[in-house]
């Protein structure tokens, strides 16, 4: 039985449905601090559909468009998830954007700006992974018999 859009993905079946082996996926991990799966008891890593999205994105811009592992770590650094997931939803990419910044006509941020939305982005992404795990937790005590 096929699995739904929406449900969560082993390492073997995200590495099958990105086309890499999953020693790639735990190597991109140690290099990239956005790709962070949720990981049960034993370390078992449980993938969420945006983060396949992501994954598709970090796969396409190193293998596809030839960016290195710094240059994408840039353009997350400078674009965030957005230009990720858009390159893992397949839409096109300005390799300039990624190798010279931000556009440049474009309001630069402060350093506090930046510190803050920093900061409450990381309390979401905080909160969205306990949710997940309560979500999870509740979908296999809902299964036992």
């Amino acid at each position: 039985m096929a699995k739904g859009p929406n449900a969560f993905r082993t390492i073997s079946e995200a590495a099958d449905e990105l086309g890499v082996p999953q020693h790639v996926l735990r190597f991109w991990e140690t290099r990239f601090t956005f790709i962070s799966p949720m990981k049960r008891a034993g370390g078992r890593r449980f993938y969420r559909p945006q983060d396949i999205v992501v994954l598709a994105g970090v796969r396409r811009l190193l293998h596809d468009e030839g960016l290195t592992i710094k240059g994408v770590q840039k353009l997350h650094k400078d674009q965030g998830l957005k230009a990720l997931l858009g390159a893992g939803q397949g839409l096109s990419f300005d390799h300039s954007v990624s190798l010279e910044g931000p556009d440049r006509d474009s309001e630069a941020l402060s350093d506090d700006a930046r510190r803050r939305l920093s900061d409450a982005l990381s309390q979401l992404l905080l909160a969205r992974e306990r949710l997940d795990h309560l979500l999870t937790e509740r979908a296999g005590s809902n299964s036992a018999p």
